[in-house]
């Protein structure tokens, strides 16, 4: 049943994350062909914002070093605007470009710890690596994503201070990028507390329309932050088809918010996003088959028996 509530968008749009941040953290490597034919699928749901893969050092993350196969094997649904790929530094991005992508993202952090364990660098040498990253990629006419992971809490730092966020964050903005993605990268943040990122960055001059919300589940909270970010102007939502992922740097990063599980949520509130969910559910099905493992996603346990 459709109930509508006030202050809520018409139509949002999904940035799955599934291909990449979904696939990143597993152990056994995923054949390329298997996941060339997993963003075919979810382009065939109805998904149109994928991020695909990362062009990052293969002793990084060695189940992306597949990059370039992956794009090739992909095609021209690889080198749209709405296919982002993840580059950390000016050689990723020169492989990036060489591949014939159009949009990128770059992965930054709020706090000093995890900067130092995810790129070797401080949160000033990160973003002054990024620098040159996003200026050539604008130059190029590419679209440009920042993301900013830790926004809500640090396994090794604890809470993070909502003014050490919008610091980074603008820092980030300032260089030039298109969208900003705020991140709970371990699932802490809690529904006030989004609330109040949001108005401190809004305050700093990063409007609701400039920003994508980033939620892992760890405690369950990943719906109830997404719908108060939506009330709060947010139309641009973080998601993983069949709830895959974490984060390899931080082990109490659990699975992201489900795709499934968020178009459950939209279509009860008649929030328009695109997607045909039972050929969702069917590709995460599909996909767990793939992995050995049955999805986490509350939705697709419910509506899996069914899908092939």
């Amino acid at each position: 049943m459709v109930e509508p509530a006030a202050g809520l968008p018409d139509r949002i749009t999904i940035y799955e994350v599934g291909a990449r941040d979904g696939l990143q953290n597993e152990k056994s490597v995923v054949p390329t062909g298997v996941k060339a034919e997993f963003v075919r699928r979810m382009i065939d749901a109805g998904l149109d914002t994928i991020e695909t893969t990362s062009f990052v050092p293969p002793s990084w993350i060695p189940q992306l070093s597949d990059a370039t196969e992956l794009v090739d094997a992909l095609g021209q649904e690889a080198r749209r605007a709405t296919r982002p790929v993840l580059v950390p530094n000016e050689r990723g991005l020169d492989n990036a470009l060489a591949a014939g992508v159009k949009a990128i993202a770059v992965f930054g952090s709020a706090t000093e710890t995890f900067a130092n364990k995810n790129l070797n660098r401080s949160v000033a040498q990160a973003l002054a690596m990024f620098a040159p990253v996003v200026k050539r990629a604008k130059d190029d006419d590419l679209w440009v994503r920042g993301y900013v992971s830790m926004c809500f809490g640090d396994p090794w730092e604890g809470p993070v201070p909502v003014d050490q966020v919008v610091d980074v964050c603008a820092r980030l903005m300032d260089l030039g990028c298109d969208q900003l993605s705020i991140g709970d990268t371990i699932g802490v943040g809690t529904a006030g507390h989004v609330v109040r990122l949001l108005e401190a960055l809004n305050d700093k001059g990063i409007g609701t329309d400039k920003i994508g919300v980033h939620f892992h589940d760890t405690y369950g909270q990943a719906l109830s932050n997404t719908l108060v970010a939506l009330q709060h102007g947010v139309r641009v939502v973080d998601a993983s088809t069949g709830g895959l992922g974490g984060c390899p740097y931080a082990r109490s990063a659990t699975g992201n918010l489900a795709t499934e599980d968020l178009v459950w949520l939209c279509r009860g509130l008649g929030i328009e996003t695109g997607v045909d969910l039972d050929k969702l559910v069917a590709t995460s099905v599909w996909m767990a088959h793939q992995l050995g493992r049955p999805s986490p996603s509350r939705v697709v346990k419910a509506l899996g028996g069914s899908a092939g």
